[in-house]
């Protein structure tokens, strides 16, 4: 019951094929369309994300065959080498769960205010008008992927480092 609700919010969301200023037949769907976004039994929203694993690749030189030297000093064979290549794994693929803003939040206005918050810091270059495309996806991708989910779906401390939303209680006893 709940999934079908947050199918209905999400659907509702999505802008409607002819309505002015929303781009019309041409419209992208809202960047969270396709995210899974659970609610919680205390009616927060969160959002999956799966990071990829990283893995670093190596090369060296080992010696095959060291050289050879005559009694005079002089080279009669000389060393040989291969490159050797190995890779390993530095961080193994996760799949983290984070607090994202519920989709009723997402209106035109708050949107636009996202959009020109994105701008200001250099993540996005785009029209402000209101819509959660693929480029707003992007630039909220871009601006959390250093301290947060690598995810085109705004957490909730993005929002907050944004300044689109309230800091709680404990964040603010912090300061």
């Amino acid at each position: 019951m709940r999934r079908a609700l947050l199918l209905l919010t999400l659907a509702a969301c999505a802008p409607a094929p002819d309505s002015p200023g929303q781009g019309g037949s041409g419209a992208m769907p809202p960047a969270f369309s396709g995210a899974e976004i659970e609610i919680g039994e205390e009616g927060r929203c969160y959002g999956h994300d799966i990071t990829p694993a990283v893995i670093e690749t190596f090369t060296a030189q080992e010696l095959v065959r060291p050289e050879v030297r005559a009694e005079d000093g002089t080279v009669v064979s000389p060393a040989s080498y291969r490159t050797a290549t190995r890779q390993d794994i530095t961080r193994e693929r996760q799949d983290v769960r984070f607090e994202t803003l519920c989709p009723p939040v997402y209106t035109q206005a708050f949107v636009e205010s996202l959009q020109r918050a994105l701008a200001v810091r250099g993540f996005y270059a785009g029209p402000v008008n209101g819509q959660m495309d693929v480029a707003t996806g992007r630039a909220i991708q871009d601006f959390q992927r250093g301290n947060g989910p690598d995810s085109p779906l705004l957490s909730l401390a993005a929002a907050q480092a944004l300044g689109l939303v309230a800091l709680s209680e404990a964040q603010l006893d912090r300061l």
